[in-house]
């Protein structure tokens, strides 16, 4: 898989939440929360009912750092775990995103297929994988103005350049502040 990008369109935003809760509201959830959380996948998947369940706050250990990690739910979060938790009942110790095989979370593979004919189908073209989950929060947080460095730090990054990268900020974007500012 090469590189991926955020979703930079609310409207693509809304209308996968849409097409991904008419399929399955498992699959709603998985990206409602990840792109709200900043969270890999790997940690997205390793989620029990447990780790949300009633819960303001998540905390885990990121599985790629091995750092703690403890956060609070968005409303928006809160608002999907309530009404994914009511439809299916899973029981408190079982997996939050579980396979349909039983026993086990989703896989990598198919957290990537459900979202990539999500995004084929509501028209983005751009490269589209799990990590796009992470990239859309970054970027989002940016667009609403939140510090850089910030966003660095809730995305364990050893730099501000590597956050801007990373959610996609081009040269065109900041040589757009130049063209845009004329005091």
């Amino acid at each position: 898989m090469g590189t991926v990008e955020p979703i930079r369109d609310p409207q693509k935003i809304a209308a996968m939440k849409k097409i991904l809760k008419s399929g399955s509201v498992r699959d709603w959830v998985l990206f409602v929360l990840g792109i709200n959380s900043g969270l890999r996948i790997s940690d997205l998947l390793a989620l029990r009912v447990a780790d949300v369940l009633g819960r303001e706050r998540v905390t885990l250990r990121e599985q790629k750092t091995g750092k703690a990690k403890d956060f609070p739910l968005s409303e928006t979060c809160r608002k999907a775990l309530r009404e994914y938790l009511a439809a299916i009942g899973l029981s408190a110790d079982a997996w939050l995103f579980p396979s349909r095989k039983g026993g086990r979370p989703i896989s990598r593979v198919q957290a990537y297929r459900i979202l990539n004919a999500a995004a084929r189908t509501v028209g983005i073209t751009e490269p589209i994988g799990t990590h796009t989950l992470r990239k859309t929060f970054g970027y989002w947080a940016h667009q609403q103005g939140v510090d850089i460095t910030l966003i660095q730090k809730l995305l364990n990054h050893s730099a501000p350049s590597v956050t801007l990268a990373y959610i996609g900020i081009t040269r065109d974007d900041m040589d757009q502040v130049y063209i845009n500012l004329n005091l």
